[in-house]
């Protein structure tokens, strides 16, 4: 039983840090996209992925580090 529990436990740990290294690149992802369009203002004709981008990235950068704080609460809860 106390195997299971070490295991379930690691399984957790290794899906927060996948899960704050996703949260890492998007963050990194939003600030270049942020700093190459200076703020969005220079963007290139039919460029409009770049707003799409500026939204979606952070929330994207929220929802897994979101799941990292629940990976590990249930890591420490096993």
């Amino acid at each position: 039983m106390a195997s299971s529990s070490v295991v379930k436990t690691l399984v957790y740990y290794i899906g927060a840090l996948l899960f704050a290294l996703l949260t890492a690149f998007f963050i990194f992802y939003t600030v270049r996209l942020l700093y190459v369009t200076r703020g969005l203002t220079s963007i290139r004709v039919g460029g409009k992925g770049a707003y799409v981008g500026a939204l979606v990235f952070p929330l994207l950068a929220l929802l897994f580090a979101w799941a990292t704080c629940r990976c590990i609460k249930a890591a420490r809860r096993a």
